[in-house]
């Protein structure tokens, strides 16, 4: 018997019970569907976290002090005093892998305008820090060198600091703003990032000369901080290596001591969270998964049903020169065609369901293909292994007994 004719009697033996075949596909429908829009969103989400980071600065490194022991007694990093101004000028001398290079102080306060005031932090920095974290001044201009030299009261604003100290929307641009008491002229504004994925304002930021942090707030002789930007994101490990060494050499550390630093990367967060969200991904569609499982098991069981119903006619077909293989692939098509129609309206069901989540919700979704073949193959592969069993089992019916069951 030829695969055309096996096809027809698949098909008018799966019409002849429409409704009990469209219920045995919705396991399939459910579970195509729910893994599609699960991996959908997973990978949205895997890409909002990456763009996040990119604007941020996909290669940026971040070498702050590290731990001590003293007396037995961990010490924070933040109370250390371990990076100095001649370690910036040590790196920034020497080294060559890094395209950008920034000391950072801060100290966070009241800022005031007139009756307005709006509690904030001001970030020590120099101009580099604009490459490295991405920035724009969109009016005016970024503070100068003589600036950082002189520790001239200078500084720029993000967009929340300038609505909340100007509400009247009149420009910032050489207003004098207090903060703690100590007068700072503002000499630019930067452009709007709004929020990052992790909900911090990137506009709530005030930049000034980092001499100037350093002497008239903190009164301190040490940085806090040094940020960086690697040539590129591929060399960013080569850039640690090297500025580990040069760190080490500066603070005369031995072989065996310990770092009194530590050095982190964007490129580092960035597969952290990436590894996070893959986990994620896999465990919803694992749980998503779960309905392929129920709905393979739902095509046995009408497979059962139907080889049970079909007895006297599997018989019949026997008895007049029909093969045990041909009864086998019978049974087979009809599991398949039930197992890939459901996934064909599973798929349209599942990226449907995504973009209405993307619309209706806003949440970054996006439908990858291999999420759509990989669904596709497994519910066919379920249609086989699940159609296969009961199949096999009419194939071996004794003609004469099939025909005398009742």
């Amino acid at each position: 018997m030829n695969i055309i004719n096996l096809l027809k009697i698949a098909l008018k033996a799966l019409s002849n019970n429409k409704m009990r075949c469209f219920l045995t596909m919705l396991g399939i429908i459910i579970g195509v569907a729910s893994v599609i829009s699960m991996l959908a969103i997973g990978q949205g989400s895997k890409q909002s976290i990456k763009s996040s980071i990119a604007e941020m600065g996909s290669n940026m490194i971040m070498i702050m002090p590290g731990t001590q022991e003293r007396g037995g007694v961990r010490q924070s990093g933040e109370s250390q005093q371990t990076l100095k101004p001649i370690d910036f000028n040590t790196i920034k001398e020497n080294t060559t892998k890094i395209q950008a290079l920034s000391p950072t102080v801060n100290s966070s306060g009241q800022f005031i305008n007139g009756a307005n005031n709006y509690p904030s932090t001001v970030f020590g920095v120099n101009q580099d820090y604009l490459e490295i974290r991405k920035l724009t001044v969109e009016d005016g201009a970024m503070f100068s060198d003589r600036d950082i030299l002189t520790a001239t009261k200078v500084c720029i604003v993000g967009k929340t600091v300038t609505d909340n100290l100007f509400p009247d929307g009149e420009s910032p641009i050489g207003k004098i703003i207090r903060f703690n008491k100590i007068p700072f002229t503002i000499v630019g504004t930067l452009k709007s990032k709004g929020y990052n994925s992790m909900g911090k304002d990137q506009d709530d930021v005030v930049l000034a000369p980092y001499t100037t942090v350093m002497k008239r707030i903190l009164a301190i002789d040490y940085i806090q901080g040094i940020y960086a930007s690697a040539i590129t994101e591929d060399m960013t490990d080569d850039a640690i290596t090297e500025i580990t060494q040069l760190l080490r050499k500066n603070h005369k550390l031995k072989d065996e001591a310990e770092d009194d630093f530590t050095i982190r990367s964007q490129k580092e967060l960035s597969s952290m969270m990436s590894s996070t969200s893959d986990m994620m991904t896999m465990l919803l569609a694992c749980i998503a998964g779960i309905s392929l499982l129920v709905g393979g098991i739902g095509i046995m069981n009408i497979m059962y049903v139907s080889v049970t119903e079909r007895t006297r006619e599997i018989g019949l077909r026997m008895s007049i020169g029909a093969r045990g293989k041909d009864i086998l692939s019978q049974f087979l098509i009809e599991a398949v065609i039930i197992s890939v129609t459901g996934g064909i309206i599973g798929v349209i069901l599942g990226a449907g369901s995504a973009f209405i989540i993307k619309f209706a919700l806003n949440w970054p979704v996006i439908i990858e293909m291999y999420s759509v073949l990989l669904s596709f193959a497994v519910c066919t592969v379920t249609g086989i292994f699940f159609g296969w069993y009961p199949a096999k089992k009419a194939s071996k019916l004794d003609p004469i007994e099939a025909i005398r069951y009742e």
